[in-house]
Parts: C-alpha cells; sequence; structure tokens
C-alpha cells in the first residue's frame, strides 16, 4: 500500500480555516464598531434634537412667563384704577348727600336749639349743640326720627350748660345719628 501524506494539505486547510476565522472575526469586529458608532451618532443626533426642543420650549415658557407678569401688572393696575373709579362715583352718590344733610338739618331743628359743630364720618353723623331745655332736644330728636334722610338718633352727653335756675340755664349735648343714602331716602319720599 501506497504511503500518502495528507498532513501538509490539513495542514492548509487548518490555515485556510484559521484566516477565514481571523477575517471573520476581525470582520465582525469592525462591523460591530460601525454598528455601535452608527448608533452612538444616532443617539447624540436624537439627544441633541431633543435639546434644541427643550431650549426652544424653554424660551417658550420664559415668554409665556413674562407675558403672565405683564398680564398680572395690568391686573393689578386694572384693579387700582377700578378701586378709584368706586370711589369716584361713590364721591359723585354722596354729593347731592352733603346738601340733603343740610337742608334736613334746617328742616328739622327747632327753636332754642343752636348747633356748634357737626362732624360727618361716613353716613355717621356727630353734633354738638346747645338747646334752652331738654324738651328741645327731645323735640330734635323726634324730628330726626321723622325725617326721611336722618335716622336712629342717639343722644349720649346732655348737661347744664350755666349756672343758675333751671329755666336760666342752657343745656349742651352731645348727639349721634345716620344718615339714609340718598337712593333709599328718595325711594321712601316717593312711597
Amino acid at each position: 500500500m501506497a504511503h500518502i501524506n495528507l498532513l501538509p494539505w490539513r495542514e492548509e486547510l487548518r490555515r485556510e480555516r484559521q484566516r477565514q476565522f481571523l477575517t471573520t472575526l476581525v470582520l465582525s469586529v469592525i462591523l460591530m464598531g460601525v454598528i455601535i458608532l452608527g448608533v452612538h451618532l444616532r443617539l447624540a443626533a436624537m439627544i441633541d434634537h431633543q435639546e434644541s426642543r427643550n431650549r426652544y420650549l424653554q424660551n417658550e415658557i420664559s415668554k409665556v412667563e413674562k407675558q403672565i407678569k405683564e398680564i398680572d401688572q395690568i391686573e393689578e393696575d386694572k384693579q387700582r384704577l377700578l378701586a378709584r373709579m368706586e370711589v369716584i362715583q361713590q364721591l359723585q352718590r354722596n354729593r347731592p348727600e352733603v346738601v340733603h344733610l343740610f337742608d334736613e338739618m334746617l328742616d328739622i331743628i327747632p327753636d332754642g336749639v343752636h348747633l356748634e359743630s357737626m362732624n360727618q364720618s361716613g353716613d355717621k353723623v356727630v353734633l354738638n349743640g346747645v338747646a334752652e331745655s331738654n324738651a328741645r332736644v327731645s323735640a330734635f330728636m323726634r324730628n330726626i326720627e321723622s325725617s326721611n334722610w336722618l335716622t336712629e338718633p342717639r343722644l349720649e352727653v346732655i348737661e347744664k350748660k350755666g349756672k343758675g335756675d333751671e329755666q336760666d340755664s342752657s343745656r349742651s349735648f352731645v348727639l349721634h345719628m345716620s344718615q339714609v343714602s340718598v337712593d333709599n331716602a328718595g325711594e321712601d319720599r316717593e312711597k
């Protein structure tokens, strides 16, 4: 039998397989590197895109916040203006009340009663005066109660002013009352 030596052929086949394996390995590593690089670049591009969107949104949010501050400032200005307008309207409504108060005072002050001062705060009125007798003060209070413009007379102080007998001395008094608004008094007079 002839002896055939197959060793060099096997050795060469082994080297060929090893070379193919190394080539496949290198190509696989290169391919994996390219894939990883591609994924990395894609993710970096997506991150950049999202960051640009976030910056855009942040800019828009800051613009909206500035607009909200401007709206709040405008709202505060509006409230101040409305408050001023309300004060002006209240003054316009109350302007005739002073005239009605003095006109009514002329009608309800009885003879023998003299006013020294009159203070008004809102719808409350405080009168300081002198009367010839307690009966004059009582008549004054009854006149206030029957008035359409004035209500709730309340006598705080009444005291004898001068020395002497009961008929010669006058009485000083402090009287509180409330003023009815022009609208309500007008309605009462129409009834």
